[in-house]
């Protein structure tokens, strides 16, 4: 490995050690300052069981989320779908499908939602409920471009429609998420780098923000001016990732050979706009490309920890099946748990 690729890898690793733990010295919190909280909630079993340490490893259509450089790889056709058991009966939901158009360019389209189960509205006078039933969606939609730059850089972008709904109030905008992988050629490291949900700003509207005002309420008889309340509009939960992939034991490349199997270490430092800095760790152990275990842990998360899953991977004629599934700890929260299907075409 050349002294300037040695440099580059010594910087990469640095840089996650020190936003891993940067927290040490921050003072004040952004929590809350930023709206579609639901664009954080990380796609696919198979990223979670690794602990969210995906940027570099993405390699099946997840990578429509977690960097879009990486489908630029990805020698097939790949549909997955996935969901999420998330707190209090809310669903999260992710469908992505990959589709080749030349030797060395992808194209992808992806579309998330967040559901809730309907809620009764409680007021100051009516505490136990008052008979009206709401819920909330969220839906972002995306449309991907990736393509290999050379025969070890790849290069991706998003473009995604997003959009939250709370009872008859919609907010809705546009964002943008770029990405970066680089095979360096060493026992088959990869480093991967993307910035995600750079765009607009939402802001709430609709029919219950219309109300009618009376402008001199010590006076009697005044007749009320129709009017509309006031929104602030806020910022998308923007958010810079980098990460790296080495194969500890790998078939055709990695630290040590072996014909039917590989073990992969992935690290990822991730940064939002609205939280602490965190970094992340997984490995994923494959047979035979077919039988996976995976365990990851992230670090400086206020609820995630602990992470693990297995998937299994099955060619039927000219397609492959595989079939996904991780358990995550929240904490006080308990558990989260994923599962996902997907078809290679």
């Amino acid at each position: 490995m050349s002294k300037t690729m040695r440099r580059l890898v010594a910087f990469f690793v640095i840089f996650l050690c020190l936003n891993g733990w940067n927290h040490t010295v921050q003072a004040v919190t952004k929590a809350g300052t930023s709206a579609a909280q639901f664009l954080k909630i990380g796609v696919g079993p198979r990223a979670a069981a690794l602990g969210s340490s995906f940027s570099a490893l993405a390699n099946d259509a997840s990578a429509l989320y977690w960097n879009p450089a990486g489908i630029a790889w990805m020698p097939r056709g790949h549909i997955l779908a996935s969901h999420t058991d998330w707190f209090l009966d809310i669903q999260h939901d992710f469908l992505g499908i990959v589709v080749p158009i030349s030797s060395a360019s992808r194209i992808g389209f992806s579309f998330t939602t967040l559901n809730t189960s309907d809620m009764e509205q409680t007021t100051i006078e009516e505490p136990e409920g008052n008979g009206i039933y709401f819920d909330v969606q969220d839906i972002a939609i995306g449309a991907t471009y990736s393509r290999m730059m050379t025969d070890r850089f790849s290069f991706g972008v998003t473009v995604k429609f997003i959009q939250q709904t709370l009872f008859n109030e919609t907010a809705h905008t546009v964002a943008v998420d770029v990405g970066g992988m680089l095979k360096t050629g060493f026992k088959g490291m990869k480093l991967g780098m993307s910035m995600s949900n750079f765009g607009g700003r939402m802001k709430l509207d609709g029919r219950d923000l219309i109300v009618s005002y009376d402008p001199h309420p010590e006076q009697t008889g005044n007749p009320l001016v129709p009017s509309r309340m006031a929104t602030e509009s806020w910022h998308l939960p923007s958010n810079f990732r980098i990460g790296l992939a080495l194969d500890v034991i790998g078939t055709a490349e990695g630290l040590i050979l072996s014909p039917a199997q590989r073990l992969t270490l992935c690290v990822d430092g991730s940064n939002y706009n609205d939280s602490p800095e965190n970094l992340s760790l997984g490995m994923e152990y494959a047979w035979n490309e077919m039988f996976f275990l995976r365990a990851g842990y992230k670090l400086n998360h206020d609820l995630e920890t602990g992470s693990a899953g297995l998937g299994f991977q099955l060619p039927l004629q000219r397609w492959k099946i595989q079939a996904d599934y991780a358990i995550t700890g929240m904490s006080q929260l308990g558990y989260v748990q994923r599962i996902a299907l997907g078809i290679q075409f």
